[in-house]
């Protein structure tokens, strides 16, 4: 089979559960409708999914590897099913209500802004960004760009595109859920930057100093 349809069928597949997940969770599918917010929820998740299957990316074991770092996967996954049920469950509930479609809104503008920040460092880096914490062969330092101010500007969108996500059902349980992504993908930036460091030595050491994890001035 085809890589592209093999990855096609995956993102199909995820992308389809994460809905429907959302939906159960709002009572529904005419339920779930009803909101046009929620609405364009479905429509950005589907074009950002869309996108991902052509801005390349790999989960390749590469050179080497720091397979201690898997067990992150795990936690991404429970956090994620977690975090497409309850915000639409807990909308319907009524429960930790924010304050209205101009919130939902917010949402949705902030999960396809974190979308695209999400998928930008993946084009740039093309067949060197793997899904695991490994040295790709010609593997290079890259440092500009984005990169010349934040180093993880991929996880940056992806708390931005979780935060989104989170808001568009206007409830304070979707911020939490975002939250909950944080530790995992603190250790999953720890364990990049203690492979990047054995690999790159001074030079990443140099640039790592200059630099922010994702927000400059702040962390």
């Amino acid at each position: 089979m085809h890589p592209l349809l093999i990855r096609a069928l995956a993102v199909a597949l995820s992308i389809g559960l994460y809905l429907a997940l959302a939906i159960l969770g709002a009572g529904g599918v005419n339920a779930y409708f009803a909101n046009q917010a929620r609405t364009a929820l479905v429509v950005v998740t589907l074009a950002l999914g869309a996108a991902s299957l052509f801005v390349g990316g790999n989960l390749s074991a590469g050179l080497r590897e720091d397979r201690g770092n898997r067990w992150v996967f795990a936690a991404f996954f429970v956090i994620g099913l977690l975090g497409a049920y309850l915000p639409a469950w807990a909308d319907r509930q009524g429960l930790w209500r924010l304050d209205g479609d101009a919130v939902r809104w917010l949402g949705v503008a902030l999960l396809a802004a974190g979308g695209a920040l999400r998928l930008w460092p993946v084009a740039v880096l093309g067949r060197r960004f793997s899904g695991l914490v490994a040295i790709q062969p010609g593997h290079e330092l890259v440092t500009t760009g984005l990169y010349s101010r934040i180093r993880h500007p991929s996880y940056l969108g992806f708390l931005i595109s979780a935060l989104g996500w989170g808001l568009g059902f206007n409830t304070a349980v979707g911020v939490l859920m975002a939250l909950a992504n944080i530790p995992p993908l603190v250790a999953r930036m720890n364990a990049e930057e203690r492979l990047l460091s054995s690999e790159f030595g001074a030079a990443y050491e140099a640039y790592r100093a200059s630099t922010a994890r994702l927000i400059p001035g702040v962390y």
